[in-house]
């Protein structure tokens, strides 16, 4: 069996903005970094096998605390990059309605395999998250282990544990940073506790 705690990126402006982040490299703002810092106080006394990354820019700036706290150096995982979204990427809903109509209406009827030009369908992406997890549990001895992420990257793990299909919006909440714990074993992953984010308690987003 091997323990895999999941954890979200922090906040960026675009996070904020509601745009498609997918993979441009988006760095934390203000607020993330604070995250990112309550996250590793949090976390500094609990002890883990190792630390991995998305090689995404805003997971690095999250895992960063954690591994200065922990002195470790995180291992890159590109197979836990967010999804692409190829032609939106960068973009928020009014203006791909406006530039892209006819993707736009493709997107609203969340076919798990549609994929925007130069981006990946949900049924490909799914595919390449589990492929991702599957070989980080099972290639390593470590048992412990810490993976900063995406918020879709753990949309794909909630409706793979409760057999959810890969079409429809998220059915779960995904806090940036928050703290969500899962096992491998035999070949499944299973999840006990979800979208836990204590420790950002009283910590005031700026305007």
């Amino acid at each position: 069996m091997t323990e895999l705690l999941f954890i979200r990126h922090g906040q960026t402006d675009w996070n904020r903005q509601q745009r498609f982040q997918g993979q441009i490299d988006v760095p934390l703002n203000g607020h993330g970094e604070l995250q990112a810092a309550r996250l590793a106080q949090r976390l500094a006394a609990e002890r883990h096998d190792a630390l991995y990354s998305s090689d995404l820019l805003r997971a690095r700036q999250t895992a960063a605390p954690l591994a200065a706290a922990w002195q470790m150096t995180p291992g890159l995982v590109p197979g836990l990059r967010e999804q692409g979204f190829g032609i939106l990427e960068g973009l928020d809903a009014p203006t791909i309605q406006a530039r892209h109509p006819d993707l736009w209406r493709l997107w609203l009827q969340q076919d798990a395999d549609f994929a925007p030009p130069g981006g990946e369908s949900q049924r490909q992406f799914h595919t390449r998250v589990i492929t991702a997890v599957r070989e980080l549990a099972e290639s390593t001895a470590a048992r412990r282990l810490v993976v900063v992420t995406h918020g879709g990257v753990l949309d794909m793990l909630w409706r793979t544990v409760h057999g959810l299909p890969l079409t429809g919006l998220r059915a779960c909440a995904i806090p940036n940073t928050g703290l969500n714990r899962l096992r491998w074993a035999g070949g499944a992953l299973q999840i006990e506790a979800w979208g836990d984010a204590a420790h950002l308690a009283g910590l005031a987003e700026a305007d």
